[in-house]
């Protein structure tokens, strides 16, 4: 009976093989196993690893992101006050480890420098989109490795943009509308109302109201607290319609009755930090850290990155169905893959191969044709040379003659010089002897 049902094919094998969910049945036991301890084992094992999160600021420079970071949580966060003089947009990003009671948090915090202060604002959403997809590229590329080490590896993907909005009172610029629009496919954002004390309660009302409508108009999808969890339903469908947070930030500390308390101090009066009739400030520290911070992980992770990996492995050639819509899975389109990719490589090859044979051609034609120059050009030269050889042998030739010549009339020359000197020399001898022989010559 077994060598029969394991004689058929795979396919025929599989069927025997229950699939999770598929006729499951609920078995009561009889005693205590101790399954019931799996929660407690996670959270010893999250707390004893930590957490990291990850807020990215994006607002105009002078708007409080840095005092806000530092009001949120409740200490001085190092860095450098960003100037109007940047010449484009620049995102820095400084991490910080974390501790209360006995849980750790790795807290990066990533600004946008510069942002909103050049005078073409146009691509001023670039960088950003750019760092955040970095972020998303950087975990994917970790994934992908054949050993991985995600347990330990630094989780650099924003989990929450926090969108600074400039208070107006008026209406959103377009610089936030195409921003956000080009975010909310890539990052949970949460608008916030910066230094919501300058304008007026009623304006403030109004200007919330007006934010919301442009957001909606403009299909602008921000970050909404989730609300299918019973035990904090309440609590954030209560604050979405709060949305966005009306904030403000400081952190000096004034006494207000007995006690000291974050707060600004003005001419008028004093405006508290964490009083909820002056701020929204309490209500986003509660939705962003209190309640809502490992939602927002999980929505990065689940939603944000599931998306870019998805379009990253489909630019890659990775799907799921093939075209008849059938399941398609990962070795076999990584062997599809392979194939269409060496069948590419051999196409190349082979069109490397004609074209190589092809130059071979073209040059052995060269070569040919600048080595029939080269004889042509020899003989031209051999015949040059030849010709004047035969000048300067004639020359040669003609002066030898002359020198024959002269050398002829030189001799000659001389033996007429030497029979004059003779001749000369026997005319004084035979005139001195006369002399000799009659003396009356010499008296006269």
């Amino acid at each position: 009976m077994e060598a029969e049902a394991n004689s058929g094919s795979p396919e025929d094998s599989w069927a025997f093989i229950q699939r999770p969910g598929e006729g499951c049945r609920t078995v009561p036991l009889a005693g205590h196993v101790g399954f019931d301890s799996l929660p407690d084992q996670l959270v010893n094992k999250s707390v004893s690893q930590g957490f990291c999160f990850n807020i990215l600021c994006v607002g105009e420079t002078g708007l409080g992101k840095s005092t806000l970071m530092d009001t949120l949580f409740n200490t001085k966060f190092e860095g450098e006050p960003a100037t109007h003089t940047q010449p484009g947009v620049q995102l820095r990003s400084n991490t910080y480890d974390l501790q209360e009671s006995n849980v750790g948090l790795k807290l990066t915090i990533v600004s946008t420098v510069g942002f909103g202060d050049q005078i073409n604002k146009e691509d001023s959403y670039k960088p950003i989109v750019e760092f955040i997809d970095a972020q998303f590229e950087a975990y994917l590329q970790e994934e992908l490795k054949i050993r991985r080490v995600l347990h330990t590896y630094h989780d650099s993907r924003i989990h929450a943009c926090l969108y600074f909005i400039a208070p107006t009172g008026h209406s959103l610029k377009s610089l936030d509308l195409v921003t956000m629009k080009k975010l909310d496919s890539k990052v949970n954002i949460i608008p916030i109302i910066a230094k919501s004390d300058a304008i007026s309660k009623s304006e403030l009302t109004k200007f919330k109201i007006k934010i919301t409508s442009e957001l909606v108009s403009n299909g602008v999808q921000i970050y909404q607290f989730p609300t299918d969890d019973e035990s904090v339903a309440e609590i954030n469908g209560t604050m979405n319609a709060h949305l966005p947070f009306a904030v403000i930030g400081s952190t000096e500390e004034l006494k207000i009755g007995n006690k000291m308390m974050k707060a600004r101090q003005y001419p008028w009066g004093t405006v508290q930090v964490e009083n909820e009739a002056h701020c929204d400030f309490v209500k986003l520290r509660e939705m962003l850290i209190r309640v809502n911070m490992e939602d927002l992980r999980e929505q990065t992770h689940s939603r944000h990155y599931e998306l870019y990996r998805r379009c990253k492995l489909e630019e890659m050639g990775f799907k799921d169905t093939d075209p008849d819509s059938k399941p398609f899975s990962l070795q076999e389109t990584y062997e599809a893959k392979r194939n269409e990719f060496l069948g590419e490589l051999q196409k190349k090859e082979e069109e490397m191969r004609q074209m190589f044979v092809q130059r071979v051609k073209e040059k052995e034609a060269e070569l040919k044709e600048a080595e029939k120059e080269l004889h042509e050009k020899f003989d031209r030269l051999k015949k040059l040379h030849q010709d004047e050889k035969k000048k300067l042998e004639d020359k040669k030739k003609s002066l030898d003659d002359e020198v024959n010549a002269f050398k002829q009339r030189k001799t000659a020359a001389e033996l007429l010089q030497s029979q004059g000197s003779q001749a000369g020399g026997s005319q004084t001898l035979k005139r001195d002897k006369e002399k000799k022989n009659n003396p009356w010559l010499c008296t006269e």
